[in-house]
C-alpha cells in the first residue's frame, strides 16, 4: 500500500476541501483547524506478577468553541497522539454538523486489553481518569468522555465512580462527567446501540431520495439492497442488525480472522452470537472466505452498500479502485483516507461520511448528560399524562361514533412515550435533518457529501466564533 498522509493531516485536507465552498478568512480557518492542546500522560502501573509498567495515555482537546469538548476514550495498542488528535478534530465537526452544543476531544490508552487482567485494567482506568481530573481534563462542564473502543460499559462505570469519589460533596451533577453509563450509574436507554441505530436512520434516508437513487441505477428504499459490513462490533451488528429488519441483505462479513461472503445473505444474528461465544466467522456456511489479512479483500465484494465499521484508513488508494459498492457508508470513524475518497467520488461512488452518519453516539450522549444535569429520567413527568390523555381521546371517539375500541386497541394507543422511545424519536430526528443539511449544501454548490458536511460544521464552528466575538 503506498504511503498516506498521518490522520490528522488527512482531517484538515479534508477540511481545506470543504472551506472552498465557503467564505472564511484564513486565519479564522486555520484557527478551526488547530487543536487546542494534547496532553500526554504516562504513569506507573504494578502487575498482578508484581512488575512495574509504564503506562502511556492521551486526551486531546481539539476546540472549546463549545464547552463542555466531547469524545470517547479508546484502549489500544495502535493509539498515538496523531490518531486521538484527528478523532478529536473529527468530533468537533461531527457535533456542529449535527447541532451538538459540544467542542471535540477524544482520549486513548495505549494498551492491547487482551493481555491484562480485570483487576490490571482497572487500575489503569482509575490512574488514567485521575490524571484527568489533575489537569482539569474532565467534568460535566469541562470535558465529557465516552465510550470508544475497547471500553465499555464496566470501563466508564469505572471512570465515573473515580471521578465521583474524587468530586465528592462538590459537584451535584458529577455522574454527568462521562456517558456511556450502566442505567444504574445514570446511563441512559438506547445508548448502547445508539451508533448503530443512527447508521441505519442515516441510510434509510439516503436511500428514500429518488433522483438520488435514479443517479446510482437503484431503487428507493432499503428492501433488497446488499450490504457488505466490516467489523461486528457494536457498530457494526446493530447497523446490520437494523437493517437487515428493514429489508437489506447482509451478504458479507470483514472482521480480524478473515471474511466471508454469502450471496443469498448472512444471518446476522447468528453470526454475532457465534462470534461473542468465541467461534470464528470461518465457521460459518458461506459461497467465499477469505482467511486472515486476506479477508481485507471482502471490502471489494459487490454489493449496494458498504459499511467500514470497524478502523480507519481501510479504504485508499490502492483499493479504491477496486470497490464494487454503489455507496460506502462510513459507521467507522476515518475508514477512508482522502486519496481513497477522491477515487472514490471520480468513479461516481456516493459516500455517506462519517462526520455525519455514526454521529447517532455522541447524539444520545448528549440525552443522557442533559438527564444527569437535569436529575429526571426522560419520561417521568410526562410518560402517564399523555396516556391519559390519549385514553380520553379514545373514549370520547366512542361516545362520538357510539362503537367500542377493544382493549388491544387501547394498549397499542393510550400509552406515553418512554425514555427510550423519546430518545430514539430524538435520534431519528437529529439523523434525518443532519442528512437534508448535508444534502442541500451538496446540491448547491455540486459538492459531494463529505465535503457539504464539513463545510457545514466549519461554517457552524465559524459562527460560534463570531458569536463570541474572538473574530469578527
Amino acid at each position: 500500500m503506498s504511503a498516506s498522509p498521518k490522520f490528522f493531516e488527512q482531517v484538515n485536507r479534508y477540511v481545506d476541501k470543504a472551506a472552498t465552498l465557503l467564505s472564511l478568512p484564513d486565519g479564522l480557518l486555520q484557527q478551526i483547524k488547530a487543536c487546542n492542546a494534547v496532553y500526554h500522560v504516562s504513569f506507573p502501573l504494578r502487575r498482578d506478577d508484581g512488575t512495574i509498567e509504564v503506562i502511556h495515555g492521551w486526551r486531546a482537546h481539539h476546540s472549546q468553541h463549545r464547552l463542555p469538548v466531547k469524545g470517547g476514550i479508546r484502549l489500544s495498542v495502535h493509539a498515538n497522539e496523531d490518531e486521538v488528535t484527528a478523532l478529536a478534530a473529527l468530533m468537533t465537526y461531527k457535533c456542529a454538523l449535527v447541532d451538538i452544543p459540544f467542542g471535540g476531544a477524544k482520549g486513548a490508552i495505549k494498551v492491547d486489553k487482551s493481555k491484562y487482567s480485570d483487576g490490571e485494567l482497572e487500575r489503569i482506568i482509575r490512574r488514567y481518569t485521575f490524571e484527568l481530573v489533575q489537569r482539569n481534563c474532565i467534568g460535566p462542564g469541562v470535558d465529557v468522555p465516552g465510550p470508544d473502543m475497547g471500553v465499555g460499559p464496566r470501563e466508564v462505570a469505572w471512570i465515573a465512580d473515580t471521578y465521583i469519589a474524587l468530586k465528592a460533596g462538590a459537584e451535584v451533577s458529577a455522574a454527568g462527567c462521562i456517558t456511556g453509563k450502566p442505567l444504574a450509574l445514570g446511563g441512559v436507554r438506547g445508548r448502547l446501540e445508539a451508533t448503530g441505530r443512527g447508521v441505519y436512520f442515516g441510510l434509510r434516508e439516503a436511500v428514500a431520495q429518488a433522483d438520488d437513487m435514479q443517479r446510482l441505477g437503484m431503487t428507493t428504499g432499503l428492501d433488497g439492497k446488499t450490504v457488505v459490513v466490516q467489523g461486528l462490533g457494536n457498530v457494526g451488528y446493530f447497523s446490520a442488525k437494523y437493517l437487515s429488519e428493514d429489508g437489506a441483505r447482509i451478504v458479507g462479513i470483514v472482521e480480524r480472522e478473515g471474511a466471508i461472503y454469502n450471496a443469498a445473505g448472512i444471518d446476522i444474528e447468528q453470526a454475532y452470537a457465534h462470534r461473542v461465544a468465541g467461534g470464528s466467522l470461518l465457521d460459518l456456511e458461506a459461497d467465499v472466505k477469505l482467511t486472515g489479512t486476506d479477508g481485507i479483500a471482502g471490502l471489494e465484494w459487490p454489493c449496494d452498500i458498504l459499511l467500514p465499521a470497524a478502523i480507519e484508513n481501510v479504504l485508499h488508494a490502492d483499493n479504491a479502485p477496486r470497490v464494487q459498492a454503489r455507496i460506502v457508508a462510513e459507521g467507522a470513524n476515518g475508514p477512508t483516507t482522502a486519496d481513497g475518497g477522491r477515487i472514490l467520488s471520480e468513479r461516481g461512488i456516493v459516500q455517506l461520511p462519517d462526520l455525519y452518519l455514526n454521529s447517532g453516539g455522541v447524539t444520545v450522549s448528549y440525552f443522557e448528560w442533559l438527564k444527569n444535569l437535569s436529575h429526571v429520567r426522560f419520561g417521568r413527568m410526562e410518560q402517564r399524562f399523555e396516556a391519559s390523555s390519549n385514553a380520553r381521546l379514545l373514549r370520547a371517539v366512542e361516545e362520538l361514533t357510539g362503537s367500542k375500541f377493544n382493549q388491544s386497541v387501547f394498549d397499542q394507543v393510550a400509552v406515553g412515550a418512554s425514555e427510550l422511545d423519546i430518545v430514539n424519536s430524538g435520534l431519528e430526528d437529529t439523523m434525518v435533518s443532519g442528512f437534508h443539511q448535508m444534502r442541500e449544501l451538496a446540491r448547491a454548490k455540486n459538492a459531494d457529501f463529505r465535503s457539504a458536511a464539513l463545510a457545514t460544521a466549519v461554517q457552524k464552528v465559524a459562527n460560534a466564533y463570531h458569536e463570541r466575538g474572538i473574530f469578527p
